[in-house]
């Protein structure tokens, strides 16, 4: 008789064990599936909302003459009067092998006018990039498009007595008030927020910009790559990066993965001590089975061969339905966590991983088993009849 079809045999003639096994795994898969599906799920989430708090990479030329705190960022060498980036040379930015990366380019002009008497700081910036960028901005009425338009920071509506609809006179032209921002709490209260090629030609400052800043996705590349590879395209300008708002997202999104990974290791230590304990249990019910192999001449190569085949059948079976099990938790649970706004994603690699690790830790378990029994004496075991 081939040692597949005894193997078979066996495990109809001992379903109750079998299913016990199956069982077993399939719940130590299910959970390491639904745990690492739901960490990449809302890691994948956490990591789109987090670009919502905007850029994590400032370009600024370099001059060390004048600091300048701009949004809570500190921003070292900015200086307003010494020559500033030209924009053409932002184009380099697409030859940086992370371009990829990069989910917004959001370039600025600074400058101060005088408004009424006071002087004020007007920035342009790129309309549909920088309302993007900043997510955060609650404003009443709309963003500047183009033309001459303003969004006026709240510390200057009140401090003007700013309206909807208002026409104010910069530098001899008029502009309307289209927008009005909420109060941040930031600089971003002071400012005259103009479209960029308007402001550009308003402060005389056409063809150059003061400040970009980047929103980088580098949930998949060392921020300090991205920071070397824009040094190296734009020579002359100074590239930081917010490490505080880099480290902090990036922290979020490992303490998922560790919390994961943790109760993984657990649960396999747990459903390789239950393999163990079963084989053991196996294998001290067929003694006299394995007896009679041993009498009739089989080899311990044979004994080994039927124990360890028996233990990959039922892990390999373990796994698939322990891994299908995984993902119908983890579409189960997505609706209820994080606003039901995460999504789950096919990981064929995740697929592989949990069947055959789920078929390791079944023949790791029997190994010993499986040794014990391939030892066995046939006069010994007869003994049990």
């Amino acid at each position: 008789m081939r040692l597949e079809n005894i193997v078979l045999h066996n495990l109809r003639r001992r379903k109750g064990r079998a299913i016990f096994l199956v069982i077993g795994l399939l719940i130590g898969v299910a959970t390491v599936v639904t745990l690492l599906s739901l960490t990449d799920a809302l890691g994948e989430n956490a990591q789109h909302e987090m670009e919502k708090f905007g850029a994590n990479i400032i370009l600024s030329p370099h001059s060390d003459q004048l600091a300048l705190n701009y949004g809570g960022l500190q921003l070292g060498g900015v200086s307003l009067v010494a020559e500033e980036i030209k924009q053409s040379s932002l184009v380099n930015i697409d030859s940086i092998p992370n371009r990829r990366n990069i989910a917004l380019i959001a370039p600025k002009v600074l400058g101060a006018i005088d408004v009424e008497g006071q002087r004020v700081m007007m920035m342009g910036v790129d309309p549909v990039a920088e309302f993007k960028l900043k997510r955060w901005w609650s404003i009443v009425g709309r963003p500047v498009q183009q033309g001459r338009e303003l969004v006026v920071g709240n510390a200057v509506a009140q401090r003007f007595n700013l309206a909807m609809g208002d026409t104010l006179k910069i530098t001899g032209q008029d502009f309307t008030v289209v927008g009005l921002l909420a109060k941040t709490g930031s600089q971003d209260d002071q400012l005259l927020i103009a479209p960029l090629s308007v402001a550009q030609e308003t402060l005389g400052k056409e063809g150059v910009v003061s400040m970009v800043e980047i929103a980088a996705l580098c949930h998949d590349c060392p921020v300090e790559d991205m920071v070397h590879q824009l040094q190296t395209v734009l020579p002359g300008v100074d590239v930081q990066a917010v490490q505080q708002v880099v480290k902090t997202r990036m922290h979020a999104l490992d303490q998922f993965r560790v919390f994961a990974w943790g109760v993984a290791v657990t649960v396999v230590i747990i459903g390789a001590l239950l393999v163990f304990v079963t084989m053991m249990g196996a294998i001290s019910e067929r003694t006299r089975e394995i007896g009679i192999f041993r009498a009739i001449g089989y080899r311990r190569r044979h004994v080994l061969h039927l124990v360890l085949m028996e233990a990959a059948i039922v892990s390999a079976l373990g796994g698939v339905l322990g891994y299908l099990s995984g993902v119908t938790a983890t579409l189960a649970a997505l609706p209820f966590l994080d606003g039901g706004k995460a999504t789950w994603q096919w990981n064929p690699t995740l697929a592989a991983t949990a069947v055959v690790a789920a078929v390791v830790v079944g023949l790791i378990a029997s190994l010993q088993p499986a040794l014990r029994a391939s030892r066995l004496e046939p006069s010994e075991a007869l003994r049990a009849l």
